[in-house]
């Protein structure tokens, strides 16, 4: 008789393997939270981390993030392969590159200028492939530019 093992289900997940990976997401989920207050500390990877460790983990954590009314959204549309909403991208690419310029300046040599721009080029570069339309957003958008709302 062959036993059929859910990958995808926490509980078959070695005991060690599953505290390791809830303590990287708690790990995780605090540095995201303490990045939506600090600019220079990103806090969608961390956000994503956690919920990768919790799927992984934790049945009622993960469920904890899904249902979460600020981090659940943005969670659901990434683990849906929905990407990033266009307003989401642009405020990221806007303070990726202020931050930036702020770190070119602070550091003034012209290796951290050149590394930092190439970083900053390639981050918004995948920002931009990973950039979705959202049905509400566009429609807002086009019934702004029609005339329609205000």
């Amino acid at each position: 008789m062959t036993t059929i093992v859910d990958k995808k289900d926490p509980s078959n997940t070695h005991v060690s393997k599953r505290i390791a990976l809830i303590t990287v997401g708690w790990i995780a989920l605090i540095l995201g939270v303490i990045g939506i207050f600090l600019p220079l500390l990103p806090t969608t990877p961390f956000i994503l981390l956690a919920s990768w460790c919790f799927a992984r983990s934790s049945r009622y954590f993960h469920n904890f993030l899904i249902n979460n009314a600020t981090f659940g959204p943005m969670i659901q549309r990434w683990e849906a392969g929905q990407g990033i909403t266009r307003t989401i991208r642009n405020r990221a690419v806007t303070m990726l590159w202020l931050t930036m310029m702020l770190s070119m300046w602070i550091i003034g040599k012209w290796w951290a200028m050149a590394l930092l721009t190439t970083i900053g080029l390639c981050t918004t570069c995948y920002l931009f492939r990973m950039t979705r339309d959202d049905p509400v957003e566009e429609s807002v958008a086009n019934s702004k530019k029609h005339g329609l709302i205000p």
